[in-house]
């Protein structure tokens, strides 16, 4: 009988640990990567940081620095260096103004190249000081491995990025509130001469398709094949999916798997809160404690069947008064097994005067050492510094 149940408990465990972590899915995209828009954890990666053509993802860069830079109601002059251009486009004409808010939208819905060149020159001023800016905040953004040659993505061998890295530019975009906007607008009817185009529809199906679906950008060129960052949100968990060099139509279903993969195993907890309390520290020379609070919030992503138990670890620097409200006081560091989750800056809930008597100190101590000083130059100078007369 023993020899039948170890092998009775030898199946069990197998079959908890094959529960526990769950079969990742299989793609048909050269590179993908899934992010936790929360806590910018990664749940998936597949040749992740293997330089890729990004094609038209390019835009979430391009329209991200616009709407940081940019006035949403100024108008755009169009010049002929913004028409004509290839691939996707609204067809621009010389001369026309738009609003800079339709045109990040034509952007993202309908991919306008041309419109992506104009934006460049109105914020940049040229094309290659935009393109400057954008290389600038990918560095910003821990995108290692990007690097752009222009705002909307067209073949140029040293145009790359990885699924990685804009899965990280994507979480970025995707925490500011206009661009959320954008990306998840399925249709759009801009402020044009009726006699041009003027309804936009967004190329991304999976905002008709996929339950929560909320953006982002869709991309293809030859070289690149398809391309999709997709974003979904449900029951407060948001995930984004990157995938480059997918065929075809088969680019949604791969989103799809890695979003559906995402949402089935993984949770986001709650590790800190903003303005948290973590406690009280004494302040040398000052006459109360200060009290310890979290400067923001800050998340992990864990797989569903897991219950992994976290520390914490309280670092603070050494405090003098005054400490002023809002100062930077230490830090936590929060572990999962000894490998570090992530760290959130401590702050001073309250402002900490000095005691009257430390004030007194730091006040006489260098007026007593001023006179120490001035009284042994004094000597020095008496005893040593006396010119004899010559006869």
């Amino acid at each position: 009988m023993k020899p039948v149940r170890f092998f009775a408990l030898f199946i069990l465990i197998l079959c908890l640990k094959t529960i526990a972590l769950a079969e990742e899915p299989q793609i048909i995209g050269r590179a993908a990567a899934v992010i936790n828009v929360n806590s910018g954890k990664f749940v998936y990666l597949k040749n992740a940081d293997q330089k890729m053509y990004p094609a038209s993802t390019t835009k979430i860069m391009t329209t991200l620095i616009a709407l940081e830079k940019g006035n949403l109601s100024d108008r755009v002059y169009i010049d002929k260096e913004a028409c004509y251009v290839e691939g996707s486009a609204i067809w621009l004409n010389p001369g026309e103004q738009l609003s800079l808010e339709d045109l990040l939208y034509s952007i993202m819905l309908n991919s306008a190249n041309d419109s992506a060149i104009a934006v460049a020159k109105y914020i940049g001023g040229d094309v290659a000081t935009f393109v400057q800016e954008m290389n600038d905040k990918a560095r910003e953004l821990g995108a290692k491995n990007t690097h752009f040659v222009n705002p909307n993505g067209l073949p140029n061998d040293d145009h790359y990025t990885t699924a990685r890295d804009l899965a990280l530019i994507a979480r970025a975009a995707m925490q500011n509130p206009k661009f959320r906007e954008i990306a998840a607008t399925k249709t759009k009817v801009i402020n044009r001469d009726p006699k041009y185009l003027r309804f936009l529809q967004n190329h991304n199906k999976l905002l008709w398709r996929y339950e929560g679906a909320n953006g982002i950008k869709t991309g293809y060129t030859v070289k690149a094949r398809q391309c999709l960052v997709a974003s979904a949100a449900r029951d407060g968990e948001e995930f984004i999916a990157v995938v480059l060099g997918s065929e075809g139509r088969n680019v949604y279903d791969d989103a799809t798997k890695l979003l559906d993969y995402a949402f089935n195993n993984f949770k986001t907890v709650k590790l800190v809160s903003k303005g948290q309390e973590f406690g009280k520290v004494e302040v040398a020379g000052g006459k109360e404690p200060v009290k310890l609070i979290a400067a923001e919030d800050l998340y992990d992503t864990v797989n569903r069947r897991q219950e992994p138990q976290f520390d914490y670890q309280k670092k603070i620097e050494k405090l003098q008064a005054p400490v002023k409200a809002g100062q930077r006081v230490g830090k936590i560091v929060v572990k999962e097994n000894e490998n570090v989750v992530g760290e959130v800056k401590l702050v001073a809930f309250n402002s900490v005067e000095p005691t009257l008597i430390y004030s007194s100190r730091k006040l006489i101590y260098p007026g007593v050492l001023f006179l120490a000083g001035l009284f042994l130059t004094f000597q020095f100078l008496k005893k040593y510094g006396r010119i004899k007369p010559k006869y």
